[in-house]
């Protein structure tokens, strides 16, 4: 057994609260090296007849990656008191004991050896992760207000550009605005999607607004604070909530307060807002937003700055109710800043959304007393990597994806913000070369995943575009124009995500297969009432899959899951290359 390679860490997301009663506990092994793990715990404080009672609970292998294994067990110590350890045997009978003093081998006498166990000393409900329960059956769509829809003609900028009349340039305006967003509120509805993220609306020169002049203003080309007011209002009676973009770690150069430190240099009263290095305030002589000279980073460590964005945080949700932030840029933002964010906001609105643009791995952030999510890309891009690019195997794609979910607690990946592309990214459709099998089986695969689902604007009609400014595109309201096949597909695989919320969201992830030989994929999404079977074929050639050879006990029904239609036991289905197949599989009536 290689010793070097266990790992577990106490008081992380290795053993934590996922509801104030119930303890997750996770260990790591090297792959295939270890046969099974029983998990040695009790409360601290008991004793029968002078000793330990120790109980023992196997532990369940929970996922697997290209190096490691991680095994799972869930316990509830009837006072929230824990101390465990644990017994590892390999496959060759050698059992050894490890515990907070490290490995030794296994003996009874390790049992009343109290020292050597990991403690849990209480646990508390206050320092559970806990996120707003809505987000898990949250299907987000995300709208770049300037090419979403223009309403009113009135308030479009006066060099606005004929809509869609051509691919956007980085500077270009084409007057999409937010009376546009609420004269297609049917369309949202219908298409099933219940959560609106909205990219920044404040006042601010360029189209995108991530250069904001104003935090407590509409951008008068959007709207007004009444019109607004008249979007959530409608989103709420819709039993829809709605997001909004906050860019709290840099602000536009045009703003007031900018504008001042320039005009006054070191008498500026907001030279300290700033991170400054030498006045005059020349390029070079600041800190901004990568080297984006007319976004000057605010320092968030001040105590002016801060009362200011906390202010327009509460201001937002006292005003209009708001359901959630989205924090732009969040990974360059103080720790101590957003610790005191989210104490603020949430004692505002405690069922608020707070959500984190970090690229990269987040687990700093994701402990419980700063944000709920962060935009999933490191879950996701694997995926993409695999049914767009083509670049990994399906038991590479299955090992990152493992490895990302065991990294986080439950109750974290349960909320976090799942996406395929964004106003960041190229567009799906495109980086998919336009293969609309591709994409549809890619946004199958991101459903059928644990999180919160969100789709662009316009991929759900076939919209294309590359990089920053061709993912900006306006977006296509007449309908010859959309594929009306792709919003079909949309529209099924909401409502299925819909129908099957607390399946994908709560049920255990079980690989069946990983054919990387003939790119076939088998994964099966398990709870006590019922089970569905994905097949993904990325391969070239027809899978034929009999359903007697799946090991489906004969008293259970069976269908087929997109289609709602009935099968029997000894059918055969046949999947194109390109194509998925979703079986149901659940006790009989």
């Amino acid at each position: 057994m290689e010793h070097a390679a266990i790992h577990h860490q106490p008081f992380s997301t290795d053993a934590y609260s996922y509801d104030g009663r119930r303890l997750h506990i996770k260990i790591r092994t090297k792959k295939a090296d270890v046969n099974q793990i029983r998990l040695i715990w009790g409360d601290p404080y008991e004793t029968q007849d002078g000793r330990w009672p120790a109980n023992e609970r196997q532990m369940k292998k929970a996922a697997a990656t290209e190096t490691h294994d991680y095994w799972f067990a869930e316990v509830a110590p009837p006072f929230r008191r824990l101390q465990y350890a644990f017994v590892l045997q390999s496959a060759d009978q050698e059992e050894i004991f490890y515990g907070s003093s490290g490995v030794c081998p296994y003996n009874e006498k390790m049992l009343e050896t109290i020292q050597s166990y990991f403690k849990f000393p209480f646990v508390h409900e206050a320092d559970t992760f806990q996120a707003p329960e809505w987000v898990k059956s949250t299907i987000w769509y995300q709208i770049f207000p300037e090419r979403f829809a223009n309403g009113r003609e009135d308030l479009s900028p006066e060099a606005v550009l004929p809509w869609g009349s051509k691919d956007p340039d980085v500077n270009d305006f084409f007057g999409g605005d937010l009376q546009g967003i609420i004269d297609k509120l049917d369309y949202l509805e219908a298409l099933g999607v219940n959560g609106i993220y909205l990219t920044p609306i404040f006042s601010a020169p360029s189209n995108h607004k991530y250069d904001t002049l104003d935090y407590y203003s509409i951008d008068p080309h959007f709207g007004d604070p009444e019109l607004f007011r008249a979007l959530v209002d409608q989103l709420h009676q819709r039993g829809m909530k709605i997001m909004l973009d906050a860019v709290f770690n840099h602000i536009g150069s045009a703003s007031p307060q900018w504008q001042d430190v320039v005009e006054n240099g070191e008498r500026s009263r907001y030279k300290d807002w700033f991170h400054i290095h030498a006045f005059p305030v020349e390029e070079g002589h600041y800190d901004t937003f990568a080297f984006t000279p007319t976004m000057p980073k605010l320092n968030t460590a001040h105590p002016e700055v801060q009362s200011y964005l906390l202010d327009i945080a509460l201001y937002w949700i006292r005003e209009f109710d708001i359901d959630g932030w989205r924090l732009d840029v969040a990974n360059e933002v103080d720790h101590a800043f957003w610790k005191k964010f989210r104490q603020a906001v949430s004692a505002e609105k405690p069922d608020v959304y707070i959500l984190g643009e970090i690229w990269h791995s987040a687990e700093p952030w994701l402990r419980g007393d700063e944000f709920h999510a962060v935009m999933n890309y490191p879950f996701t891009e694997p995926m993409i990597e695999y049914f767009a690019d083509r670049t990994i195997s399906p038991s590479q794609m299955a090992s990152r994806l493992n490895a990302h979910l065991m990294n986080g607690m439950q109750q974290v990946n349960e909320s976090m913000f799942n996406l395929l592309d964004s106003h960041d990214t190229k567009r799906l459709l495109t980086r998919c070369r336009h293969d609309e099998k591709k994409a549809q089986s890619l946004l199958a695969f991101m459903f059928a995943q644990t999180g919160s689902p969100c789709i662009y604007y316009g991929t759900e009609i076939g919209l294309d575009g590359g990089n920053d400014p061709l993912c900006r595109k306006c977006m296509v309201w007449e309908e010859e124009k959309q594929n009306q096949g792709m919003l079909k597909f949309m529209k099924r695989l909401i409502a299925l995500r819909k129908q099957e919320n607390a399946l994908w969201t709560y049920g255990d992830l079980e690989w069946n297969l990983l054919d990387d030989q003939s790119d076939f994929i088998s994964f099966s999404r398990v709870s006590d009432e019922k089970k569905l079977i994905f097949f993904f074929n990325q391969g070239s050639e027809v899978r034929h899959i009999s359903l007697q050879d799946v090991g489906i006990e004969k008293n259970k029904k069976i269908y087929d899951a997109w289609a709602e239609e009935s099968l029997r036991h000894t059918d055969a289905i046949d999947i194109q290359p390109g194509e998925f197949f979703i079986l149901g599989v659940e006790d009989a009536v």
